[in-house]
């Protein structure tokens, strides 16, 4: 019999949603630069750069960070518990030390084996250890029924999203500039995104005033706001917030009833200031006014991809709820039940991250010393990369205040806008694919994570080594002003 037809998929025909999203940190700029690097990898030449700077996404460990030693070992032995039989070779032979040897022992005691699922929402002791960690950095209780470890962060926010959001009316306000998994997992929900600009004037801070005229035009237009991200320390902007801030978001939230979806993957990469979790700000309001914000829903968010641990590729993260209904609770886990659980040696190393060694024991030496390396290296590098900036015509750039981004606005002349044109792209869109097929050099547009109307920016991360490719950006920016001044 012939075929009635081609295929049954086109473009056309599948899920709208997902063709109308949009997420630039990994678009047509990433994809060509894979591309430039599978060139050089395969021994070809007639690039006028020798390698590719991915500059387009917080990927430490891609950009040459080391593993932290102790995450690692602890790793090893979970994966393969054989070696444990061989501990005089581990000690004496490969640098093992004995408290890495008692982690991976207490590990394995409560997940049986890598290899097996975890409970839904994670492995009670990590979720317990998660529990003191957070009991330790804010100074209020934490319980791990309210723990729930995800596969990233990423994946916590999706979970939420698909439990807040009830229907194409349902809104989410979200700051802008930001990191586009919120708007492109709206986008897949078919809900509403209401964005709220963030203040450059003040280093990319967060307006009351912007939020509320954003809050009132969306319920105007008929959408039910549920929900408010904020993403602190800030991606892309690297903006750090203050602790008044932040009490005054959650005041909003209390008087509009929205959830607080606090996004704080970056809370060890400051370099301005302190960090302030939103759990013990509101705790505090909490105990300062008895009863006013008992009702204040909060999701915040935590990784093991940035910080100084950077490990991307392992996908371990964990979200903690406060103050939700517990029949709401029950909802999201059953939700995260439908993804059976996330992968368990990611959720090993985020107990880790939140245990690491202590002052006295065998590891602690190595480890405080590749973290705080680490933590120098970066920010050594945000300072090199924001002095460059200085240096360029037309482009501004406030100081360094954490994360591991700087998103400095560019002012381009006209002539280069005719150009973009010509090409059917935006200005900054233009600039970025000229800089990438100059130096190799991949950084994302500013329209990618959203800017205010009429400003063109583009973001970079600092997790480079070097300092190479930071003069070839001044100088490919020196070329290009002049060829279309």
């Amino acid at each position: 019999m012939g075929s009635t037809g081609g295929r049954r998929l086109n473009v056309n025909n599948i899920n709208p949603h997902v063709r109308a999203a949009k997420y630039a940190v990994r678009g047509e700029l990433a994809v060509k630069s894979e591309e430039y690097r599978a060139f050089i990898q395969e021994g070809h030449a007639g690039l006028p750069f020798d390698k590719v700077i991915s500059a387009n996404i917080g990927n430490p460990q891609q950009l040459d960070q080391k593993p932290i030693t102790f995450f690692r070992q602890v790793l090893s032995l979970i994966e393969n518990p054989i070696l444990l039989q061989h501990e005089d070779v581990l000690l004496n032979q490969l640098g093992y030390k004995p408290d890495v040897l008692e982690r991976a022992k207490w590990l394995l005691t409560q997940v049986g084996s890598v290899g097996a699922y975890s409970a839904s929402n994670g492995v009670p002791a990590i979720r317990k250890s998660i529990a003191d960690f957070l009991e330790r950095r804010d100074g209020f209780p934490a319980k791990q029924s309210d723990i729930y470890l995800s596969a990233g962060a990423s994946s916590g926010v999706n979970t939420l999203l698909h439990v807040i959001c009830a229907d194409d009316k349902s809104g989410i306000l979200v700051p802008i500039p930001q990191y586009p998994l919120y708007t492109a997992s709206l986008s897949l929900l078919n809900a509403r995104c209401v964005p709220y600009l963030l203040d450059e004037s003040k280093n990319w801070g967060t307006d009351l005033a912007t939020i509320k005229s954003s809050y009132d035009a969306a319920v105007a237009a008929g959408t039910d706001v549920r929900a408010i991200v904020i993403i602190n320390p800030g991606n892309p902007t690297g903006a750090s917030l203050s602790g008044e801030d932040i009490r005054a978001v959650i005041e909003f939230a209390r008087q509009h009833r929205l959830v607080i979806l606090a996004d704080e993957v970056y809370q060890t990469n400051v370099f301005v200031g302190e960090f302030i979790s939103f759990k013990r700000a509101l705790r505090e309001l909490q105990r300062e006014t008895p009863g006013a914000y008992d009702a204040v829903e909060l999701a915040s968010l935590h990784s093991v991809s940035k910080g100084m641990v950077g490990e991307c590729g392992h996908r371990g993260g964990y979200f903690e709820l406060v103050n939700f209904d517990p029949e709401v609770q029950a909802e999201i886990y059953k939700f995260v039940s439908i993804m059976l659980c996330s992968p368990v040696v990611g959720q090993c190393l985020v107990e880790l991250m939140v245990h690491p060694p202590a002052p006295g024991e065998p590891s602690y030496e190595l480890y405080r010393q590749e973290y705080d390396g680490i933590f120098e290296s970066l920010r050594g590098r945000a300072a090199a990369l924001h002095k460059a900036f200085a240096q360029m015509e037309g482009v501004e750039c406030g100081e360094p205040q954490g994360s591991m981004y700087l998103f400095p606005t560019i002012a381009l002349p006209e002539k280069a806008a005719e150009a973009a044109r010509a090409e059917g792209r935006s200005p900054d869109e233009f600039y970025c694919m000229r800089l990438l097929e100059a130096t190799g050099v991949c950084v994302v547009p500013g329209s990618g994570f959203g800017q205010k109307e009429g400003s063109l920016h583009f973001r970079t991360t600092f997790l480079a080594p070097g300092t190479e490719w930071v003069g070839s950006i001044v100088k490919f920016h020196k070329e290009f002003m002049d060829k279309y001044r």
